[in-house]
């Protein structure tokens, strides 16, 4: 299982921006190892995020995105104590959840 997501989510008037590291490998499936083998593809395909239970953001991913990756992103209607879930999955099945109180 993956380290924990840091997840940041701070308020402003109506809305919270909300700041996440995820600590994954993100291998493209296109990187050689010391022995010139392929490298397989490892990367996360899904994400979504959910402000008190409701899904507020849903992404789709490839392995072009960078290892340990970070996402921003903007939720109307947020204020401080309010609950942001965040969710991967990757192409391997895992999964990862970590929910941050918004500030």
């Amino acid at each position: 299982m993956a380290d924990p997501m840091r997840i940041r989510a701070q308020a402003s008037g109506d809305k919270a921006t909300v700041r996440v590291l995820m600590s994954h490998e993100m291998e493209s499936g296109q990187r050689k190892d010391a022995s010139g083998k392929t490298v397989p593809a490892w990367f996360i395909q899904e994400v979504t995020a959910s402000l008190n239970g409701k899904q507020v953001l849903a992404a789709e991913w490839g392995p072009a995105v960078s290892k340990n990756p970070f996402l921003q992103f903007a939720v109307k209607g947020a204020k401080a104590g309010d609950k942001i879930a965040v969710t991967w999955k990757d192409n391997k099945g895992d999964t990862r959840t970590d929910e941050a109180t918004v500030s």
